[in-house]
């Protein structure tokens, strides 16, 4: 039985069937449904994308993060804190930073940064049944690692429901937003851009996707919850590499004719 096939059985066994009105409610009365008739392959970001970011879970990476980067570079946590956010920005990931300029074992800092409390994480239906009903491939495409993705997926209840997990070791450990990443993961499922979709709540790991053909979709943060979202991100992006955006995903990809 194929991905979709199974993940549908598992779902519709619990919950409803939206039906039309539920979904013209959902977009808007009198509002076009985008149109994503043309996808054959839904690509997801993982943290802050499947969950919301006010969750607090992404927070507990963050500081974790910020403990890894004080334990290497010697420093206190505010130099420690300044540290990690400019390894962010200048080599799209911290670990990237740290690999470059330390010359750390990859392996060791994402099992370190990785080992959170996932407790305020609960099964979100309602999601699980708008990504089942998402005909053709399913991918998570994360700049973190198959562990931490297969444990949030399963919090979730969702972990049937994507046929691959793209993390960082699947792309070199060069990570979101290098063009290289997508150029790696679009080889290696032998997919065709214009064919995808991508969802990311950082605005500027839609920035390759889009040039690559991808139709892109903006996850608006709940919140500032720190210096990787917000205001700052869409600037760094552009709005002609955003083709939609949205706060729900949830009633988004309910809406969208597909």
């Amino acid at each position: 039985m194929s991905v979709n096939a199974l993940a549908r059985e598992v779902l519709e066994r619990h919950l409803p069937v939206m039906n039309s009105s539920v979904l013209e409610q959902a977009n808007g009365i009198g509002v076009p449904a985008p149109d994503f008739r043309h996808v054959r392959h839904w690509i997801f970001d993982l943290d802050n994308t499947l969950y919301r970011a006010d969750c607090g879970l992404f927070a507990q990476i963050e500081a974790r993060m910020t403990q890894f980067v004080a334990r290497v570079t010697a420093t206190d946590h505010a130099e420690a804190w300044r540290i990690q956010k400019d390894l962010y920005r200048q080599y799209g990931t911290t670990l990237s930073g740290l690999m470059a300029t330390r010359g750390i074992d990859a392996e060791a800092y994402l099992e370190f940064v990785h080992d959170i409390d996932l407790g305020a994480l609960t099964p979100d239906a309602g999601l699980g049944q708008a990504i089942a009903r998402l005909e053709g491939r399913r991918f998570i495409f994360t700049n973190g690692c198959r562990r931490h993705a297969t444990r949030i997926l399963a919090r979730l209840g969702m972990d049937r429901l994507f046929d691959e997990i793209w993390d960082i070791r699947t792309i070199g450990f060069v990570p979101k937003p290098d063009r290289r990443a997508y150029d790696a993961v679009v080889a290696s499922a032998g997919l065709e851009p214009r064919a995808a979709a991508m969802f990311d709540d950082i605005a500027h790991n839609l920035v390759a996707a889009r040039a690559l053909g991808m139709t892109t979709v903006w996850l608006k943060p709940a919140l500032d919850f720190s210096a990787h979202a917000g205001a700052a991100e869409i600037s760094l992006a552009g709005r002609s590499h955003i083709d939609h955006e949205t706060a729900d995903l949830t009633v988004f990809l309910n809406s969208i004719r597909i």
